[in-house]
């Protein structure tokens, strides 16, 4: 059995993290919950990224799909993420890898943040986050990009693919 303050402080961290998140966006986006990374690997293969492509993770989190997108594809990174704790873990883990060029991790609301550069857009938010965030992905990326939503999908669009094993969703732009 874990030690119950070990517990309790990993309990009010996550309550901290979730707190945070919701008074800097003024949205429910979503809470923290790392994707798996077999998840993450799925993603990243259905999104068919390539060497040097530009990928934007919105609400990054730790960084690990920024950091696995750069290592293993050769891909540059953007991380967008609000909560100061999270920045930190992702850029944490970042230097760990050494892939500080590759990767850049920015404190912003991923509303505000011009998507146009972006030739793969990862997302693991909320339904209602999804929905919001659809007309602004439409509205911002190029022909070709594509959006990669774990487990909630995209209202209104018709998925390029959908991985039903992963509850992962595909879309390319223009989106339908």
């Amino acid at each position: 059995m874990p030690n119950p303050s070990i517990f309790a402080i990993a309990l009010i961290f996550l309550l901290l993290i979730l707190i945070i998140t919701m008074l800097k966006t003024g949205v429910p986006c979503a809470i923290y919950i790392p994707t798996p990374m077999k998840v993450v690997r799925r993603m990243l293969k259905l999104a068919s990224l390539k060497p040097g492509e530009i990928l934007y993770d919105l609400g990054c989190g730790d960084g690990r799909i920024l950091v696995t997108a750069a290592k293993e594809y050769g891909a540059r990174a953007v991380g967008i993420e609000v909560n100061p704790l999270l920045i930190w873990l992702a850029k944490r883990r970042m230097r760990r890898s050494g892939l500080e060029g590759k990767i850049e991790v920015l404190r912003g609301n991923l509303f505000d943040v011009d998507l146009s550069r972006a030739d793969v857009v990862t997302i693991y938010l909320s339904q209602y986050a999804n929905n919001r965030l659809k007309h602004k992905l439409a509205r911002e990326l190029k022909d070709g990009a594509r959006v990669v939503s774990y487990i909630f999908p995209i209202e209104g669009w018709r998925p390029y693919f959908k991985d039903e094993d992963y509850e992962i969703y595909v879309y390319k732009a223009p989106f339908s």
